[in-house]
């Protein structure tokens, strides 16, 4: 709502021209959820000694293959998109660990490298059609 001074009346989320400044600190926040998930990445797999492997490990199963899977999901609101993502995050994490321990190959790289190597095979479609929408777009601007 705007009052008589034209100042948004939504508890200063929102600058001047009624965007949500929220919305441009969202690259930062993936960015950092990219890095954290990479470490616990690398951690896993240098086996590594220290007390952020844990979690970081965890945060990288569950975060590479929910964002893989949300990449998929673009036709779904928001809401709906994330909750799908996680359980099907859930359900690739699982689905790896009972393949695994039914060919009785499991350990924890081979578990990191399975899901890191799911998610990117789920990920890869997505990213290549953006790849593919830019680069038409950037071919069309030149000729205009």
């Amino acid at each position: 709502m705007q009052n008589i001074t034209g100042k948004s009346d939504t508890g200063g989320r929102s600058d001047t021209s009624g965007r949500s400044v929220l919305g441009g600190s969202l690259p930062a926040v993936a960015g950092a959820a990219a890095a954290v998930g990479g470490v616990g990445a690398a951690l896993a797999l240098g086996d590594v000694v220290s007390p952020l492997r844990a979690p970081f490990a965890f945060f990288f199963l569950f975060a590479a293959p929910a964002c893989a899977v949300a990449a998929v999901l673009r036709g779904l609101d928001p809401l709906s998109r994330w909750v799908v993502a996680a359980g099907g995050a859930i359900a690739i994490d699982l689905l790896i660990a009972q393949a695994m321990l039914a060919l009785h190959i499991w350990s924890v790289t081979g578990g990191v490298v399975a899901v890191a190597a799911v998610s990117l095979a789920l990920c890869a479609p997505p990213l290549l059609a953006y790849a593919r929408q830019h680069r038409d777009r950037a071919a069309r601007s030149r000729t205009s």
